[in-house]
């Protein structure tokens, strides 16, 4: 038995998926050759499809679960379920117009033609917000649409915001948010669930992992309360007396926005031979 998944053939998302699988310790080989490619150690095996055609591959069956942008599968509307929100590839789906516009609020597109990939979502929009625009479907290069007479703004995806920059438009309505999401069929198998259990523990222990570091020290007993209040750890550090009396070596993690801070705060209550070690994975 062996599940399908599908994942976007090229572009941000395909590479962040990719390192993402390998983290979970399922390898592939011959990735850009082949439309599809079976894992070598673990029962799946990757399907390559354009962004767009992954929800309703996993909602016929074609495949079994996809790795999709939010913006996408909502796009799409088709039957599957979000099994999982995996916190990368953000970005927001957003209205743009002419930099040089004045603009108050969303009654401004009033009237208004608007380019878009993405007219499901925004027709929905509009309606709630009680607008009547045209719409105007395009796929590709929709910020260049209001420079060459197309349309009067466009309805796209930002990231950074440098693309619209660079076509002299300014965003002025966030419609909504999307990360990559781990979505599946319907009627998956209980066998195939197994397997999608397994790799969604997987997945979990890798993003435990991320954004920390595992600290080893010494430090004085008697400064320890004070210490534990630093490094809550998990649950609680783990401390281990040492052969030299009145010394323990305390074992937590922390994370890597607060890293600096807590070493100096370490340091400051007698905290010695400060060891950081990486950590790949994390089961919680």
């Amino acid at each position: 038995m062996v599940l399908r998944i599908a994942v976007q053939s090229k572009g941000r998302l395909f590479e962040e998926t990719m390192e993402l699988l390998q983290e979970a310790g399922i390898k592939l080989n011959n990735i850009k050759r082949t439309l599809l490619i079976p894992a070598k150690d673990f029962p799946v095996e990757i399907l390559f499809l354009r962004d767009d055609d992954i929800p309703q591959a996993v909602a016929t069956g074609v495949a079994d679960i996809g790795i999709v942008g939010e913006n996408e599968f909502v796009e799409k509307d088709e039957n599957a379920d979000i099994v999982k929100r995996l916190g990368f590839s953000k970005c927001r789906l957003s209205l743009a117009i002419p930099k040089d516009e004045d603009y108050r609020d969303v009654k401004w597109f009033e009237g208004k033609k608007i380019a878009t990939s993405y007219p499901f979502i925004l027709k929905k929009y509009l309606k709630k917000q009680n607008i009547n625009s045209e719409i105007h479907i395009i796929s590709g290069s929709v910020e260049i649409s209001p420079s060459i007479g197309l349309s009067d703004a466009i309805f796209d995806i930002v990231s950074s915001g440098g693309t619209l920059v660079s076509n002299r438009l300014k965003e002025v309505e966030v419609v909504m948010r999307s990360e990559a999401l781990l979505i599946a069929a319907r009627n998956i198998s209980q066998e195939k669930k197994d397997i999608l259990d397994e790799l969604i523990f997987r997945i979990e222990a890798v993003q435990n992992a991320e954004g920390k570091k595992y600290v080893l020290l010494n430090a004085p007993e008697n400064k320890l309360n004070e210490i534990f209040g630093i490094l809550p750890g998990m649950r609680s550090p783990t401390v281990t007396p040492l052969a030299t009396k009145g010394w323990c070596s305390v074992q937590s993690v922390v994370e890597d926005k607060r890293f600096w801070e807590v070493i100096n705060k370490l340091k400051g209550l007698g905290a010695e031979g400060i060891l950081v070690l990486p950590i790949e994975k994390m089961i919680l």
